[in-house]
């Protein structure tokens, strides 16, 4: 079951870029999103940031749905 999902109409390049902005640790290929495969995407970041996927999850979620900076 696909628990994550990005709101419909955010440009994942976008959000990926801002991710990178703060942790320049992560690369493209880091961050590459496959459609139905959300849950890899997760738990590969959750591994390089240190996170649960979930923490994982609200970081995405908080950076696709403002525009503001989230940490």
């Amino acid at each position: 079951m696909t628990y994550f999902k990005l709101k419909p109409g955010t440009d994942w390049d976008e959000v990926k870029e801002r991710i990178k902005e703060r942790n320049i640790y992560l690369t493209d290929e880091d961050l590459r999103l496959e459609p139905g495969k959300e849950e890899v995407l997760l738990k590969n970041l959750a591994e390089k940031m240190e996170r649960s996927p979930e923490e994982v999850r609200i970081y995405i979620e908080s950076i696709s749905y403002n525009k503001d900076a989230a940490s």
